[in-house]
């Protein structure tokens, strides 16, 4: 299918993957790993990469303004859900970025509760890609060459490395990033 609309350049395949931000049950592996193999392995990352992002950000903002209204303050005000939003806020880039790693998942509900626990934009925006970024990395240097891991399997190894680095190397820029805006994210909840 991808291969038909080609002709439109990079469109379809951001397209696509943006779409996965609003409709959870399009499968990503899937989409991420077409995308490479039609587009090849780092043009197939970069619009995977765009579409997915910018998905979730735009999903994040409108649940964002939406949770602004009235109507949601008594929820809001529940103790349970107080807690709850206060543990996001605190934990949030970690939340975010590891539920990021993952090519299955409720996508659209992490960036729902960042969104409605008014998780910094910033923090969202750098949990988001630098997670999604290992993500489409990861299924895209399995999809642009599907016949090499099945001859081979013991490659799939090298990936799963790459995965447990970035997850170390996310861990370092958490504590970087959460000692320089972990004391703001209590009072001040702007953008």
């Amino acid at each position: 299918w991808l291969e038909q609309y080609r002709s439109y350049g990079p469109l379809p395949g951001i397209l696509i993957t943006f779409a996965k931000s609003f409709i959870p049950p399009l499968p990503t592996l899937l989409i991420v790993g077409v995308n490479a193999a039609v587009y090849g392995l780092w043009l197939g990352f970069l619009y995977s990469l765009i579409g997915i992002v910018s998905g979730c950000l735009v999903t994040f903002l409108i649940v964002r303004r939406i949770a602004e209204h009235r109507w949601l303050d008594r929820w809001r005000r529940k103790p349970k859900v107080q807690r709850s939003l206060v543990w996001i806020r605190r934990k949030g880039f970690s939340y975010v970025f590891l539920l990021s790693l993952f090519p299955v998942g409720p996508f659209v509900f992490v960036n729902m509760a960042a969104a409605v626990a008014r998780m910094r934009v910033r923090s969202f925006l750098i949990a988001i890609l630098f997670g999604k970024a290992v993500m489409v990395l990861s299924v895209s240097l399995i999809g642009h060459d599907v016949g090499r891991f099945v001859r081979n399997p013991v490659e799939l190894v090298y990936v799963a490395l790459f995965v447990a680095v970035s997850l170390y190397v996310s861990k370092w820029i958490e504590k970087r990033f959460a000692g320089e805006s972990g004391e703001r994210s209590e009072g001040v909840e702007g953008t």
